[in-house]
Order: C-alpha cells, then sequence, then structure tokens
C-alpha cells in the first residue's frame, strides 16, 4: 500500500517505525555547529554512520575546509537541479528521519527537503507547513531543546523506545 501526503510530491520510504538513520539540513549561517547532530548517534542508539549533515550557507569558499559537508545557492543549476557532489550524495540516501535545521524561508533549503527520500520529517514553526511532519517551537540556537523535545515526541509517536 502506497502512502502520499497531501500537497506534497517528496518521495517517502515506506519502512516500519523506527528510527536508524537520520539526515540533517542545517543553515550554517543561523547555526554553526552542526557536529552536535552526531549526538543522535548516542541518543538513539544507532550506528555511527547512521546521522548523514548537510550545510547550507549562502556563500562558502571551495578552498575552505569546513567539518560539515556545505552546499549553497551558487550549487542550482538550471530547472532546479542542485550541481553539488556532496548535496546530491546526501539526496542518493534514505531516511528514517529528517531534520530540517532551518528558519529562513530559502528556496534551496526547501528543495533540498523536498528531494530527500524521508520517511518522517522535523523541522520549525517558521517554515512552511507542508515540509514537515513535526513542527517544533524552539529557538534554532536552543539545540539541546530542540534534542529533548524531538525526543519526546519520537517516542510519543512510537517511533523510539
Amino acid at each position: 500500500m502506497s502512502e502520499t501526503r497531501v500537497g506534497q510530491d517528496s518521495p517517502v520510504i515506506e519502512r516500519s517505525k523506527g528510527i536508524t538513520s537520520i539526515g540533517c539540513i542545517v543553515d550554517l549561517d543561523d547555526f554553526d555547529d552542526a557536529n552536535q547532530f552526531y549526538g543522535f548517534v548516542e541518543d538513539y542508539n544507532l550506528r555511527p554512520n547512521a546521522v548523514k549533515i548537510i550545510g547550507y550557507k549562502s556563500y562558502y569558499d571551495k578552498n575552505s575546509p569546513y567539518s560539515t559537508p556545505v552546499f549553497s545557492d551558487k550549487d542550482l543549476g538550471w530547472n532546479g537541479a542542485i550541481e553539488n557532489s556532496y548535496a546530491l550524495e546526501f539526496l542518493s540516501r534514505e531516511y528514517d528521519l529528517l531534520v530540517n535545521y532551518y528558519t529562513s524561508d530559502n528556496l534551496l533549503l526547501q528543495l533540498m527537503s523536498v528531494k530527500t527520500k524521508a520517511r518522517f520529517r522535523v523541522g520549525f514553526k517558521e517554515v512552511d507547513l507542508i515540509y514537515n511532519d513535526l513542527i517544533m517551537d524552539s529557538p534554532l540556537k536552543e539545540f539541546k531543546t530542540f534534542k529533548t523535545e524531538l525526543k519526546k515526541y519520537l517516542g510519543v509517536l512510537n517511533e523510539i523506545e
């Protein structure tokens, strides 16, 4: 049986409940410590490589080292094609949980979110509600609060024990 979301053409993963893989799309212009997301491995008892992070910067220098793979507006090609190897590698995977960690109404962040194959999506109330299944109402800078609330709601939804 196929699952579809009203008003959204995002790829949906058909898998039983439970979190075994997490994808994180992070706005590095507003939240610069994306490495905190690797804490999900311990929080949800996941394999070490189960969390994948892709960061967005409005501008970045390709010659500068970033600890997180990065994409930017200049990686948007003709007809909505994404022309960034890190972003394409991120999009090639399937996730049980996609964390849309951004609050700006940014076309490229939203395009990445829509193109990501994920069973369950979580994001913030400032972004159009069609992009997420679970909407969080906490400040972007308060990551600890976000993590606590996310774990609580995933438990309520029987996604985690």
